[in-house]
């Protein structure tokens, strides 16, 4: 297993989920929501979350329907990932998130939380779901889970 800070990144069409691993690369952490932004600052916040963080790739959710297929959502998700990879000097990678939303509702409903009030929370919990499991296939595999994103041609 890779030691050094992830970041996961659940991407919304208005809210970004960002979560944090601890450095040795066992536990997913909410840390952050990120405004959905045209002018570009969404990605330039999640750069700078990496700086901060000192982060060695970050691991963005792939919303596949449920059968497999790719939808409206995945295309976006995609580009999302292709940005930031243009943007930042780490890997990125893809790995399905298929619910990822829905198991982080269940657990904050499950400790009390109201997920219509607390949506933020949901974005940073859902990312979190997508870190952990792609945490847990590395660690089980031995190899980064999902699949590398290059950044897009020029």
């Amino acid at each position: 297993m890779r030691t050094g800070i992830r970041l996961g990144i659940d991407v919304g069409t208005v809210r970004i989920g960002v979560s944090r691993s601890d450095p040795s690369g066992f536990l997913a952490s909410p840390l952050e929501t990120v405004a959905r932004a045209d002018d570009g600052s969404d990605v330039a916040r999640i750069v700078q979350l990496v700086t901060e963080h000192e982060a060695i790739e970050l691991v963005v959710g792939l919303p596949l329907a449920l059968s497999g297929r790719r939808t409206a959502s995945t295309e976006d998700a995609v580009g999302f990932a292709e940005r930031l990879a243009g943007a930042v000097a780490v890997p990125v990678r893809l790995v399905d998130e298929r619910l990822s939303t829905v198991t982080a509702t269940v657990s904050l409903r499950q400790s009390g939380k109201n997920s219509r009030k607390s949506r933020s929370v949901v974005d940073q919990s859902a990312a979190a779901v997508i870190l952990q499991h792609a945490l847990d296939a590395e660690r089980s595999s031995g190899r980064p889970a999902g699949s590398d994103v290059s950044p897009p041609s020029a």
